[in-house]
């Protein structure tokens, strides 16, 4: 029965009510995935399955080890052997850390499943690399949380535009969204409204690209960023379109004067795994009628992960429809994986502007690579200038 796995995951004080539900305190500990969502006032979770994008509540067993997961705040939080996590549940496809999923019909209760990502995406284990994570760890599925008004908890129900975004004035409390909205538990089926109609004048749009992870792609990012704001483009709205939700990354462009700083969470997805999944293009579609419709003098995105993965192809079609003048700046391993790249970016009518990354690192590497390509390349990791 959900009830009793319920209660079996509970510590003692955590007793669940007749109706099977148990009160949460407001300082429950919570994954920065849920950033947008207000305090916990009056939330309770119920024994009932946490579908991708629901608010979930987890336990970490009395018998693990502490583990690191970013707060809401951006700052590394501890959570303690027995102690209570709000995340969701969501998929997970890094080519160099983690890999899981959320299984049909979402996480059930009393099971047991892994911190995917320290965000607080939690789901079904499927692999992860030899490299050290401080966020991976079992944690008990306890149920799904719902407000004091018995509504669903969600990442839809708070998305644009519902509450303050990073680098913005706060906007209208997130808890004014219609009832539709509110009784929607899957945040993949949602979409600000109303429907997305393309802007007919859109800012300069930079796009920055990797071939893999951790070559340098928000390096390169913040480069361009520095180079925008230098060249006199005062307002530059910063989005990480693809990947996995990271404060720490949101606020490093909110650092170097970007605002709104935004990626997939405020717009109703805990990820944008797995790849080619079905009705993404619509969320990719919406996520940049909105950015490209902002009172800004540049848009600069950043696609997480690689060209391949993270739904980035479906991405780019999507980019190249709304703002077919996009200026690309790549990140490459290599002189081959830029080469490569070249190649995959042209299928979708892009051609990188200027290459950096690993690629450049020593003169002989950075003019292998520009004489390959045929494009300029600059290491931006040195700080360079970057001239726009």
């Amino acid at each position: 029965m959900a009830h009793d796995a319920l209660e079996r995951g509970l510590i003692v004080g955590d007793r669940p009510d007749g109706d099977g539900s148990i009160a949460l305190p407001p300082a429950t500990k919570r994954g920065s995935v849920l950033r947008r969502l207000p305090e916990a006032e009056g939330w309770r979770c119920w024994p009932l399955p946490v579908v991708e994008g629901a608010v979930g509540a987890f336990r970490l067993p009395e018998d693990a080890a502490p583990v690191t997961i970013e707060a809401p705040s951006g700052r590394a939080m501890t959570l303690a052997p027995g102690d209570l996590m709000l995340g969701t549940a969501g998929h997970r496809e890094s080519t160099r850390w983690v890999v899981g999923s959320v299984p049909e019909g979402g996480l059930r209760v009393g099971e047991t499943y892994w911190i995917l990502a320290d965000c607080g995406i939690v789901g079904t284990l499927l692999g992860d690399s030899p490299r050290q994570k401080g966020h991976l760890a079992p944690v008990t599925c306890l149920g799904a949380v719902h407000d004091e008004a018995g509504r669903p908890l969600t990442l839809a129900r708070f998305a644009l535009a519902g509450g303050p975004l990073l680098g913005a004035p706060a906007a209208a409390s997130p808890c004014a969204t219609s009832s539709a909205a509110a009784s929607s538990c899957a945040a993949s089926s949602a979409a600000p409204s109303p429907a997305p109609v393309p802007p007919v004048a859109v800012p300069p749009v930079f796009l920055v690209l990797g071939t893999a992870s951790e070559v340098g792609k928000t390096t390169a990012a913040l480069g361009l960023l520095r180079a925008l704001r230098r060249s006199g483009r005062g307002r530059v709205l910063a989005l990480k379109a693809t990947g996995t939700s990271s404060v720490t990354e949101l606020h490093a462009y909110l650092d170097l004067g970007a605002a709104p700083c935004l990626d997939a969470v405020d717009f109703g997805l805990p990820t944008t795994y797995p790849s080619e999944r079905p009705g993404i293009e619509p969320v990719f579609a919406a996520m940049l009628t909105w950015c490209l419709g902002q009172p800004v003098d540049a848009v600069l995105i950043e696609c997480g992960g690689d060209i391949l993965g993270a739904n980035v192809p479906t991405f780019l079609r999507t980019l190249v429809a709304h703002a077919p003048r996009t200026r690309v700046v790549l990140a490459a391993a290599d002189s081959l994986a830029a080469l490569g790249a070249k190649s995959v970016l042209a299928e979708h009518g892009l051609t990188p502007i200027l290459l950096t990354g690993p690629c450049t690192d020593t003169p002989t590497i950075q003019a292998r690579t520009q004489r390959l390509c045929g494009i300029p390349a600059m290491n931006l990791a040195r700080g360079d200038d970057l001239v726009l």
